[in-house]
């Protein structure tokens, strides 16, 4: 099969993705077009004039499938290469523009959402990283269309809705590099870690609120994951705290992999205090290498690690969440030093040979299948 993978905001998570399907199907002929992820507003609009100007040739090749992510235009880019109209496609969704924090969403503009739902109408079938990121698409696209004066209607995403599905990201052979069995209930230090981008959206204050409210605890945390340029204060607050409490394990992004990986391995437990999450792979490679999930209950997390392991979530009350999440992290800490921790989740149904065989019979239900319109 010949797929032509289209990738407009080729993200950390995106690249992962395309690269392990790459890998994962070498009996597939793979051309993949990527775009770099940053001027989000001109890359979503823009990347199908971009491929146009740039990639016609490659664009007007025969195809088997065209497989896409959300953020890629594929009305403007049907209309630039017409060819590609004739080819089915599937579209996959590692997030939707209608489930961001209102008050740190990157737009003012509703361009983005509908953007999404063009495309949507475009491809022959539709793929979500998790139902949370599915259910907040359509709920979300529906307001939108109730907003709307006229020619259109919320029922007219039904037929939308019938043709998607939920298939995760894998993860990686890689990501499993510890058991439970390994990580002996004999410390006394409980190593903890924070490892996501550090972004307004993953609300490291709130982190910093349930440290504050934490008693003395044989702790060290470990804060890492992607910098900016530009980040919340938040971060000096944290490392000033955990200093003071000799508390402070690793700070900042770990550049080598195999430090990283052992540093998960290490753990006890993986801290989340997103607001914006829609599967969560740093906290399930996590979780995959021994860690106890410690995560709030929204996004995908209840779908992945049940409500056993998320502490309450009050997205409109940090004061409140931290308390919960303190309160967790306590409770964790005890059964560790008590010897009554409990096994992580398995997570093994996220491997790529657990979800390779899924990820084909969705090529080839699309390739066999009409067009939703």
């Amino acid at each position: 099969m010949k797929i032509l993978l289209l990738s407009a905001y080729h993200a950390a998570s995106h690249e992962r993705w395309a690269a392990g399907l790459m890998a994962n199907f070498p009996d597939c002929q793979w051309t993949c077009l990527s775009l770099p992820p940053r001027h989000f507003n001109w890359r979503i609009r823009g990347n199908s004039l971009t491929w146009a100007l740039k990639e016609r040739e490659t664009l007007s090749q025969h195809y088997d499938l065209v497989l896409a992510t959300s953020m890629v235009d594929l009305s403007a880019l049907r209309g630039f290469i017409p060819s590609l109209a004739c080819i089915p496609t599937l579209l996959y969704f590692h997030e939707n523009q209608f489930a961001y924090p209102a008050s740190k969403q990157q737009f003012t503009s509703v361009e983005p959402q509908i953007l999404s739902i063009y495309s949507a109408f475009c491809a022959d079938r539709l793929l979500f990283n998790s139902e949370f990121n599915r259910r907040t698409f359509f709920s979300g696209a529906r307001d939108l269309f109730k907003k709307l004066p006229d020619g259109v209607s919320p029922t007219d995403l039904d037929s939308l809705e019938a043709h998607s599905d939920v298939l995760s990201v894998p993860l990686e052979d890689k990501c499993y590099r510890a058991s439970v069995a390994s990580k002996v209930n004999t410390e006394t230090t409980i190593e903890l870690i924070w490892n996501h981008r550090w972004e307004y959206d993953k609300s490291p204050d709130r982190l910093l609120l349930a440290l504050e409210k934490l008693p003395e605890l044989p702790i060290t945390v470990h804060v890492v994951g992607q910098q900016f340029r530009r980040q919340p204060e938040a971060f000096e607050k944290i490392e000033a705290l955990l200093r003071r409490r000799g508390q402070l394990g690793s700070w900042g992004y770990v550049e080598s992999e195999s430090a990283y990986r052992e540093l998960l391995c290490r753990c006890h437990g993986v801290i989340s205090t997103a607001l914006h999450d829609f599967q969560g792979l740093a906290v399930m490679e996590a979780v995959a290498s021994g860690c106890i999930p410690v995560v709030p209950r929204r996004q995908a997390y209840p779908e992945w690690f049940g409500l056993d392991f998320c502490y309450a979530s009050y997205p409109e009350d940090a004061n409140k969440e931290a308390e919960a999440l303190a309160a967790r992290i306590e409770a964790l800490v005890e059964g560790v030093l008590q010897g009554r921790r409990g096994p992580a989740p398995d997570m093994g149904v996220f491997r790529w040979q657990s979800l390779s065989e899924a990820y084909r019979q969705q090529f080839e239900l699309v390739y066999h299948s009409a067009r939703i319109l």
